[in-house]
């Protein structure tokens, strides 16, 4: 991947985390001030969803996680922005949009499965993750540096 292409990756990233972002605040929102969710037509389990027994891990709401998720992958991308090739904060945005990932795998899974209801909001955070996490692998794999030119002979 060019350099400029390089640049353009974290950028990506912070739109994904600010729409992560927003949808989670507004679930947040909604479940802290006990008002329903606004649900498109087709899919009707936003709030079934929102207020299940499953939606709740240690008494903590999961809008709640995923702001704090949205909100560290914003800070991660805005910081691999202004250096890119950072080792530290390239594993960190790998890790932390994997871990990103699993967590959403097993929440669609409970969702379906457990509560039997589709959640729009749950389904578009989920598209974000795998969004992030792409977009993770990406920036990682090209700013990488081959070893040899690492080590000063």
């Amino acid at each position: 991947m060019k350099t400029k292409e390089v640049s353009f990756v974290p950028y990506f990233m912070l739109v994904f985390a600010c729409i992560g972002i927003s949808i989670a605040f507004y679930d947040s929102f909604a479940v802290y001030t006990n008002r329903l969710l606004w649900c498109p037509p087709p899919i009707d389990g936003c709030n079934t969803v929102a207020y299940s027994p499953y939606a709740r891990v240690f008494n903590i709401p999961l809008g709640y996680l995923g702001l704090i998720f949205y909100l560290s992958m914003f800070s991660t991308a805005t910081l691999l922005a202004y250096d890119p090739f950072s080792r530290g904060l390239r594993l960190g945005a790998l890790l932390l949009a994997a871990l990103g990932v699993f967590f959403s795998i097993c929440f669609m899974y409970v969702e379906l499965t457990f509560i039997h209801a589709l959640c729009i909001y749950c389904l578009v955070s989920f598209i974000m993750t795998i969004l992030l996490l792409t977009y993770a692998i990406r920036h990682f794999r090209a700013t990488r540096i081959p070893i040899l030119q690492e080590v000063n002979f």
